[in-house]
């Protein structure tokens, strides 16, 4: 039994709904219900009754919750204390092309943050936390990720893809695009992965490269000699927009890439933890309606498109 179990219990008992109390958590839907059915076999009792439409506390459930919530309480308490001991401790972080603008004035107090210079793909990143070369990541992640590597990820942000084209810039359906997949699989992993699913899902085209043009120069002249609006990918890239060409935005769904802040699932360092909860405290991320995101994004719960 874990504390984290005994939050996702609170959490389902106050909003009577695994999907809303999963929202909240920001945690995929059926890895909260496994949670919960494995805190119910530690404590041998039944603390939910459910069917396919309604979610209620059994009498164990209601006895345990007043008991739970004040056990979070004290564990809050400790965390805070802690924290004032952990607020000089060094955390590593290591990020893919975006990072939130705030961020170091949201971990101010609570940890020496170093913001490792190394900016990586999002595999290698996910990666390096899980062998403990960094504390922490911003990349995108699949749920398989997560598990495999005993990792956790919280939403820190997304972004809304456009495509790319000359002249008219107005909104172009999906399946009128063309995703770019680079044969160089050890810098694009996350991309080729993200864009091949995306095109199974909507009927776009996948043109193969082999000169890492998914940003850049090389970018813009795959889409000169397509002729047709190419899906860009969200790495930035300082090139400018050459002036005959136009963003358009892509409905019929719109691609959405999420940006996790990756941890270790063992994770035990005050600061650390400390710094979580600072840099995903108060995150909302609101998808429009018709969002698109691949079938193992760990946050796919919150789109309302499933492709």
């Amino acid at each position: 039994m874990e504390l984290r179990q005994l939050r996702y219990f609170v959490a389902v008992a106050e909003e009577l709904n695994f999907g809303r109390a999963a929202a909240r958590l920001r945690i995929a839907g059926p890895s909260l219900s496994q949670q919960i059915k494995s805190l119910e076999r530690d404590l041998g009792v039944r603390l939910f009754e459910r069917d396919r439409r309604t979610v209620r506390l059994t009498a164990f459930g209601e006895t345990l919750l007043p008991q739970t919530r004040a056990l979070l309480e004290q564990a809050d308490a400790l965390r805070r204390t802690a924290r004032g001991f952990a607020a000089s401790e060094p955390v590593r972080l290591g990020y893919v092309s975006w990072r939130p603008a705030d961020l170091a004035e949201r971990v101010s107090g609570v940890a020496q943050l170093l913001v490792d210079t190394w900016v990586m793909p999002s595999h290698t990143q996910a990666a390096r936390v899980a062998d403990g070369s960094i504390d922490l990541a911003i990349c995108w992640v699949r749920a398989t990720d997560l598990a495999e590597q005993e990792l956790v990820g919280s939403l820190l942000g997304a972004d809304r893809l456009f495509a790319f084209s000359i002249g008219d810039d107005s909104p172009v359906r999906a399946r009128d695009t063309v995703v770019l997949v680079d044969a160089d699989t050890e810098a694009w992993a996350s991309w080729n992965i993200y864009a091949v699913e995306f095109a199974r899902a909507t009927g776009a085209s996948v043109v193969r490269i082999d000169d890492h043009g998914i940003t850049g120069p090389a970018f813009y002249d795959h889409v000169r000699r397509l002729g047709r609006p190419v899906v860009g990918s969200p790495k930035r890239d300082a090139t400018p927009l050459p002036r005959d060409f136009v963003r358009r935005p892509i409905v019929d769904p719109i691609p959405v890439w999420t940006w996790a802040l990756v941890s270790r699932q063992d994770e035990a360092r005050p600061a650390v933890l400390a710094t979580v909860e600072a840099l995903t405290r108060d995150v909302k991320v609101e998808f429009d309606p018709g969002s698109w995101l691949p079938a193992e994004d760990p946050f796919r719960l919150a789109s309302t498109w499933g492709g």
